[in-house]
């Protein structure tokens, strides 16, 4: 959500700036239906500061026998009775346009992003890591799993398209990796583990910016539940409608859960293997931060998922996101793009995100600075994968692959899968 005092002040830079999204000139609609809201508030408020000193006035005349001034006290106090709730609907549905029309707007994105209209404008910014030399032609990793427990057929003959079945080692192994995800962000990066719900109502979508725009693309339930596309909504929600202390801040969660998604805007793409499915797990990370922090949290939550990467010995590189590539609550994002052999091209794994006061702003979640007791300021979000545990299972599974068809685990994870050293094809 945007701050319309700011596009009052600034009504020329905030066009220019969403202009680099490809949106249309907004600022002056946006501006007269404030200024429409305005006098119609205006005209409320001093219809009801009438209507009760009218009131009072009709006593009064009454006890100094002026019916006449009474009659006519009581006449303007019906008909203000009458014209006040027309005025109260105006307002309701004016606010409401107003409010409908700054919500269906993104984030306006900072200076030093770059301008593009897709991910080919993207800008790399660092690689690590070397490719593995191989001397065998890689496989893919829907070609290399089914030996090793990775069902589609299972999954799609309950479910449909999108979903898969692990059973026996690459079950375990996907557990490992999200065990151990969750433990470096906990023990070693410093996010709280948190355990959420997976079901949330309209605000908490709302506040997260999925709703309205993107309804589309996640699934909702019978009674009006939202299943969530990725914890940042559960966690990032966790202070919605709040006063916290400076003293507070930062706060790092982390959590662990099954995300869905319709994939409603992805059709025909990436629809063999684990890519893209309607559920997935994920360890997700999100800070709540201070306005002057929220750039150098950034690049720690950056850090924090690279090192997941690093530590896997999984080479990537660093993406700077584009305007017409970031999502819509973000003002600047990295993406983690993860080498896969078998596919001969980087993935992306993780997206960071700093969304500035976006959704503290419509979720009003706020901060009371030090020494202040009575003047607040709306919180920073960011938001980040750390990592998609599926896409890493991908990594692991095609990086790691022997030309017999079995797959070696990475060091890092070799506590965390009870002795298995090696994942074997089935005989």
């Amino acid at each position: 959500m945007h701050d319309l005092k700011t596009i009052r002040e600034n009504a020329a830079d905030f066009d220019a700036a969403l202009a680099r999204r490809g949106v249309e000139p907004v600022a002056a609609n946006l501006l007269a239906l404030d200024e429409e809201n305005r006098s119609i508030a205006t005209k409320l408020q001093e219809g009801q500061a009438r209507r009760n000193e009218a009131s009072k006035a009709i006593g009064k005349a009454k006890g100094q026998g002026d019916e006449e001034t009474a009659q006519a006290l009581m006449a303007e106090v019906s008909e203000l009775k009458t014209s006040l709730p027309q005025l109260e609907e105006q307002q309701r549905v004016v606010s409401g346009k107003l409010r409908d029309a700054l919500a269906a707007l993104p984030n306006v994105p900072n200076a030093d992003v770059p301008e593009g209209a897709d991910e080919d404008d993207n800008v790399e910014v660092e690689r690590w890591g070397t490719p593995r030399s191989f001397d065998f032609k890689p496989l893919e990793h829907s070609d290399i799993g089914p030996p090793l427990g990775l069902e589609f057929e299972t999954a799609a003959a309950m479910s449909g398209a999108r979903f898969a079945f692990l059973r026996g080692q690459m079950a375990r192994l996907q557990r490992a990796i999200g065990q151990y995800m969750l433990d470096q962000q906990t023990t070693v990066n410093g996010f709280q583990e948190c355990a959420p719900p997976v079901l949330v109502r309209d605000e908490a979508m709302f506040g997260t910016g999925q709703l309205p725009k993107f309804s589309e693309d996640s699934f909702q339930t019978t009674n009006g539940h939202w299943l969530i596309p990725t914890a940042e909504v559960s966690l990032t929600n966790s202070v919605s409608g709040q006063i916290l202390d400076e003293a507070q801040l930062p706060i790092r969660l982390t959590a662990l859960t099954p995300c869905f998604r319709s994939e409603a805007g992805s059709a025909g793409k990436d629809t063999k293997g684990l890519i893209r499915q309607h559920q997935f797990e994920k360890v997700e990370m999100v800070a709540i931060v201070h306005p002057d922090h929220s750039d150098a949290e950034h690049l720690r939550m950056t850090e924090a998922a690279e090192s997941i990467l690093k530590a896997l010995e999984l080479p990537y590189r660093k993406m700077l996101l584009c305007t017409g590539d970031m999502g819509a609550t973000a003002r600047k994002t990295y993406d983690l793009e993860v080498w896969l052999p078998g596919q001969d091209t980087y993935r992306e794994i993780s997206s960071v995100s700093t969304c500035g006061d976006y959704q503290a702003r419509r979720m009003n979640a706020r901060f009371r600075p030090e020494g202040e007791t009575k003047g607040t300021q709306f919180l920073h979000t960011l938001n980040g994968s750390g990592l998609a545990v599926g896409r890493t299972l991908v990594a692991v599974l095609e990086n790691y692959q022997q030309e017999d068809g079995s797959v070696i685990i990475p060091e890092a994870l070799k506590s965390y899968m009870g002795g298995i050293e090696k994942l074997e094809p089935a005989n």
